[in-house]
């Protein structure tokens, strides 16, 4: 286990810059996920942290030492990749132990290091077959086995659960999660998918553009997003966001759009203030008296009923855990809480209320 500190790092190639001083502290025994929309940077990232591209300037410190200029055999890592990259010719053990034998470790520490990854990761049984005889899922145990039995200061996971079908994705979730809390060792996790993000992470990093938009835990970043991307990308569905101005008496939001919507108390913003108005789906519900909408969209999910909403020309996508009787075309009256409102400012879409 090791601290793992990112400093005003850039990379460029030729001369796009691709990451713009990134800057990251990650706790010892933290488990940390880089997330973001394709082109953000973040695999970029983490290839500079496993040494696979050389740093433009800045640093990258491992356990307070400077590693960003080592080769990577040198940096105590261990990196689990979304191709799995196992060997068809070795069996589930050979491919487990082949950078034990790399090292030179004796032939008793690789088959006792092999044994405990094997256990832990439930791969007791399948230790004599080859990658083309196990299921993707235990293909990627196997890659996370042999990054296990290194006994790294830091795993890199890129990406690892893309190639799973859903149901698997969400066994996987689970699995490595459980695997951090055994070994309690310092990750750092690639993906694009912000529900892995929410479901895994002690620690969010949100990036966009070479740039880190925030940091915090996924609860953080769910209740406070710093700025209207994060508010737009973290969540499922999204965040609904919608520009117009506060209204005179400000329990009103006059939308760009045209008409105007109905809060139950006065928002926290000045009448007239021009803002970038956020509300969660879960937090729209349906009333007797509010602000007037037309149901366009129905999405039954099992568990909850997905709405996409016209109100006065705009679209609003709500989340009801009811089962109730909508029909699309239906009128219907919603009730907007104005202390689950996200306001953002309108030029710089930063966050405004606390």
């Amino acid at each position: 286990m090791a601290p793992l500190t990112i400093q005003q790092a850039t990379k460029s190639f030729g001369g796009v810059q691709v990451l713009h001083g990134v800057t990251i502290d990650i706790d010892d025994g933290e488990f940390v996920v880089l997330v973001g929309p394709s082109g953000c940077g973040k695999s970029t990232l983490l290839r500079l942290i496993a040494g696979l591209e050389d740093i433009t300037s800045g640093g990258i410190l491992i356990d307070g030492k400077d590693v960003s200029r080592l080769h990577p055999k040198d940096r105590d890592i261990a990196m689990v990749f979304q191709s799995y990259a196992l060997y068809p010719h070795m069996t589930v053990a050979e491919n487990m132990g082949f950078s034990l034998r790399m090292r030179g470790a004796k032939s008793d520490e690789q088959r006792r290091k092999v044994g405990q990854a094997a256990g832990i990761l439930d791969l007791d049984a399948l230790l004599d077959r080859y990658p083309r005889q196990l299921s993707g899922g235990q293909r990627q145990r196997v890659a996370m086995g042999r990054a296990i039995v290194r006994d790294p200061k830091v795993f890199l996971f890129d990406e690892p659960l893309s190639n799973l079908d859903a149901k698997l994705r969400v066994q996987m979730r689970s699995e490595i999660r459980t695997l951090h809390k055994k070994l309690k060792t310092t990750i750092v996790y690639v993906t694009h998918d912000q529900i892995e993000a929410m479901t895994m992470a002690d620690k969010i990093v949100v990036m966009r553009g070479g740039h880190v938009e925030q940091i915090g835990s996924p609860m953080t970043l769910y209740d406070a997003p710093a700025n209207v991307f994060v508010a737009g990308f973290i969540g499922s569905p999204a965040m609904n966001l919608l520009k117009g101005r506060i209204g005179a008496d400000a329990q009103s939001f006059d939308l760009d759009a045209g008409g105007a919507l109905q809060f139950t108390s006065a928002l926290d913003a000045r009448p007239g203030q021009s803002v970038i108005l956020g509300i969660r789906p879960e937090d729209v519900t349906l009333s007797d008296n509010g602000s007037p909408a037309t149901v366009k969209l129905i999405e039954p999910t099992g568990a909850d009923l997905h709405v996409n909403l016209d109100v006065a020309g705009s679209d609003i996508t709500a989340v009801f855990h009811e089962r109730l009787s909508l029909k699309e075309g239906q009128e219907v009256s919603l009730e907007l809480p104005a202390d689950c409102v996200h306001l953002f400012d309108a030029e710089t879409e930063t966050r405004l209320s606390a």
